[in-house]
């Protein structure tokens, strides 16, 4: 083992010192190369205070319609274009809320470094009293790599969580138990592009949201951990100057009341910027659950049947501090503090009836639980940023570390009853716990430099630390005394390092200014090191491995509206701790749950092939997938004696998967605008000589379309409706699910507040289930929770900073 431990290592430092050599040899030949390009350097300001996140273009004339590159100002109001070719030029520079700006300048090679010192743009005041009050923020923005939902611009969801924007968003799929997908499979969650304990979606809500950017083929700089895609939450900060705030109220109701509240404050200057953000939910549902089951080989428990009433309360709480510094116009350093309490109590009722084969009684009994759960996050981030006078080059680094405190406890009260429902006997009273404690940090540095003319590399370092104790822990009582249960008792302790390093190459081929082809070259090695055991020994592993992810992809610009995209990544599952811990809940004891220690990683080859294309009202987006995974991890129902079947993850075999994705975004008259999506995929399982039953072959699909109408200038309507076709899982299918949402919102006033009204799930059609077919058993399961509620919110803010932000709140429409 160390002779292997030694070849790891050497290998390791070989691929290291390699890539190094290549990067020096790279920088070498740059500085040697001579330069015959020329620069423009600027800044903007309003009151001699810059101006950020304008939008400055670059035109050769004589024609100015044709951009050559955009840059946006950075917190100094600075922009810079490099690699300026000799000749003609005219810069257009746009803010919202401030007069258009058009320079012309000439570059040549006497005046090839040219600087715009200290442009003044004009506040059109009267043009920005218009358009606050006209205009809306784009719900979906392309980007090279996928594209971003504006979170602000999804007015049905303000009375939701992250969960809920996902059930809105185009090309994810959100299931019956909040499980997000794309292309089928689980996402990498990222919180502010980290690794985060915080990535749970349901405890984010849709108010602290800047938006929610989504990756579909993540190129080599990007976790391999990322099989389907990543989702990456940005939360809000602000970003003008002064002091802004904003509080928003909100109430609705569904079965059971809801509530909630939000408060922000920030106030930034030149150097600093200090922001604190307080939020708080409380919401209640009721749901109602059916579960029909019969197993053939069993003829004393063929028939099982199960009624389910719960009743839970959840109350969230989230705070978020930041800070950020500029030193100088080149070094920038941001903190962030995020605390996350959640209390949820959870009353469950579950009547179970056991039918013989000849139909004849055969038990029954009513199992009564009182689950008590309460949660505490905090996480801490520290980010570093270094910029360049070569706007190409570019340097960061952070750390982040995230700590996780879960308790859960359960009474549970089984009591017998006869064939008439009528008690019998003493009940068996139980208690569970299931505690856990989590620490993640990630240690993360990146840098990037231009090479030749038309090169850039990428190079970094990640590292991902992760440690987690997990208690479990069930007890009976015996006369007077609770006494544990031994089989069904233990600790498991499971840590978990990963060290990668990344190399990423992009170019392009033809004209420096308007490149036709464009590509990207990447490699990315990760090293892992896991292990897990319970106290008593009886559960150990370990994982130690050292494997390369390569990506690549290919572009095709033939028009400036118009491109073609070909990529390929090969990707990895790693199990996490919820599939890889080995207790038992035995909450429903004929339907318990748990994980697996002994799964393997899942390796992913993928491809896609895109083509965009934008006209003056419609924009298109269409992918082409494929991919194939072997050591495919997913859950599989298990028979065990007395009628009990296990749920738990497995590695099936392999699987594949094909399908296409199209985004239309259209805006075909001023008063009303689109966004339809819909994915068409076929997946195939195939499972192992001791999985006959985890064959599965089958189309899905699911579409979304986003309708919003412009009902005055004070005013609009937004209505989305979701379809989620039935989708195939190892063993049979889980049920389609399908809903209308709608919202609408009024300002008033100047448009310092705001007016909210939603109802989602309009028509109450929002229920869930699954059903599977083996050679053992068959089952039926169906879920419908209250859905169907009405909400109402207002918000206030004093600055305009939050006027397109502040009308989401915390309302939560879970299943």
């Amino acid at each position: 083992m160390k002779i292997l431990n030694r070849m790891v290592i050497s290998d390791f430092g070989q691929f290291f010192y390699s890539v190094f050599f290549c990067i020096f040899l790279c920088l070498h030949s740059y500085v040697s190369s001579a330069q015959i390009n020329g620069k423009i350097n600027g800044n903007l300001i309003e009151n001699n205070q810059p101006i950020e996140f304008a939008t400055v273009s670059l035109a050769k004339m004589p024609d100015s319609t044709k951009s050559l590159q955009i840059q946006i100002t950075d917190s100094l109001g600075k922009f810079s274009f490099d690699h300026v070719s000799f000749g003609n030029y005219q810069i257009k520079i746009k803010r919202l809320g401030f007069k258009n700006l058009i320079q012309n300048i000439v570059i040549t090679d006497i005046n090839s470094a040219y600087t715009l010192k200290n442009l003044v743009l004009i506040n059109e005041s009267n043009t920005l009293k218009e358009l606050v009050v006209t205009s809306q923020k784009r719900l979906i923005e392309k980007t090279s790599e996928g594209f971003i939902v504006n979170a602000a611009a999804n007015i049905t969801q303000m009375g939701g969580t992250a969960t809920d924007l996902l059930k809105s968003t185009p090309t994810v799929s959100v299931d019956a138990e909040g499980v997000i997908t794309l292309r089928g499979k689980t996402p990498l969650f990222l919180i502010n592009g980290r690794n985060s304990r915080l990535a749970n979606a349901n405890n984010l809500p849709a108010s602290s949201i800047e938006s929610i950017e989504i990756i579909n083929n993540a190129s080599a700089k990007y976790d391999a951990n990322a099989e389907s895609g990543i989702i990456n939450i940005r939360l809000k900060k602000n970003i003008q100057n002064g002091t802004n705030g904003a509080i928003a109220l909100g109430t609705g109701y569904g079965s059971r009341a809801r509530y909630n509240s939000s408060v922000i404050f920030n106030h930034k200057n030149k150097k600093w910027n200090f922001g604190l953000t307080y939020d708080t939910r409380f919401a209640g549902r009721t749901r109602f659950i059916a579960n029909d089951r019969i197993t053939y080989n069993n003829p004393d428990y063929y028939y099982l049947n199960q009624e389910r009433n719960d009743e839970r309360y959840e109350r969230l709480q989230n705070l978020k501090l930041n800070i950020d510094f500029s030193l100088n116009a080149k070094n920038s350093f941001s903190f962030e503090a995020i605390g996350n309490a959640e209390e949820q109590d959870n009353d469950e009722d579950l009547a179970t009836q056991i039918h013989k084969k000849s139909h004849s009684f055969s038990s029954a009994n009513d199992r009564h639980s009182w689950e008590y759960q309460r949660a505490k996050v905090a996480e801490f981030a520290w980010e570093y940023n270094r910029k360049f006078d070569n706007a190409k080059k570019s340097l960061s680094a952070s750390i982040s570390t995230s700590f996780n405190k879960d308790r859960e406890n359960t009474d549970i009260t089984t009591q017998d009853l006869t064939e008439g429902f009528v008690s019998t006997g003493n009940p068996l009273l139980q208690k569970t716990h299931n505690y856990e404690d989590e620490r993640t940090t990630n240690a993360k540095l990146d840098y990037g430099f231009p090479i030749a003319s038309q090169g850039l590399m990428e190079i970094g370092y990640k590292g991902i630390f992760r440690s987690i104790r997990s208690d479990f822990e069930t007890s009976t009582k015996v006369g007077n005394d609770y006494i544990i249960n031994p089989a069904v008792s233990n600790l498991f302790n499971f840590n978990e390092q990963v060290n990668a390093v990344y190399a990423l190459f992009h170019s392009s081929m033809g004209d420096i200014e308007n490149a036709k082809w464009k590509y990207e070259i990447g490699v990315r090695m990760e090293l892992v090191n896991n292990k897990g055991e319970t106290q008593d020994k009886s559960t150990r592993f370990s994982n130690n491995y050292l494997k390369a992810f390569p990506t690549a992809n290919l572009s095709y610009h033939y028009a400036q509206d118009a491109f073609w995209k070909i990529s390929y990544g090969k990707r990895i599952n790693r199990p996490g701790l919820g599939q890889l811990n080995p207790f038992i809940d035995i909450t429903n004891a004929f339907s318990p749950h748990s994980g697996n220690p002994y799964l393997k990683p899942e390796i992913i080859h993928a491809f896609e092939l895109g083509y965009n294309k934008a006209w003056e009202k419609y924009d298109l987006t269409s992918n082409l997938f494929y991919r194939n995974a072997t050591n495919t991890i997913r859950n599989y129902f298990e028979q065990l004696p007395n009628g009990v079947i296990l749920n738990l993850p497995l590695n099936i075999g392999s699987a594949n998967s094909y399908g296409v994705e199209n985004i239309i975004t259209g805006k075909p008259g001023k008063i009303y605008n689109f966004n339809a999506s819909v994915s068409i995929y076929h997946q195939t399982f195939q499972g192992g000589d001791s999985l006959i039953d985890a064959v599965q072959s089958s189309f899905m699909w699911n579409g979304k379309l986003i309708n919003n109408f412009v009902v005055s200038k004070n005013s609009k309507l937004q209505v989305i409706g979701n379809y989620n076709s039935e989708t195939v899982t190892p063993q049979g299918r889980l049920t389609a699910l399908y809903n209308v949402d709608l919202g609408f919102q009024l300002k008033l006033g100047k448009g310092n507040a705001r007016l909210g009204f939603i109802i989602v799930d309009l028509f109450n059609t929002l229920q869930s289930g699954y059903y599977n077919y083996t050679s053992a058993f068959t089952n039926n399961r169906t879920s419908k929770a209250d859905t169907r509620a009405f909400m109402v919110t207002f918000a206030y803010s004093f600055r305009s900073v939050f006027k397109e932000k502040l009308m989401e709140n915390q309302f939560s429409k879970e299943f």
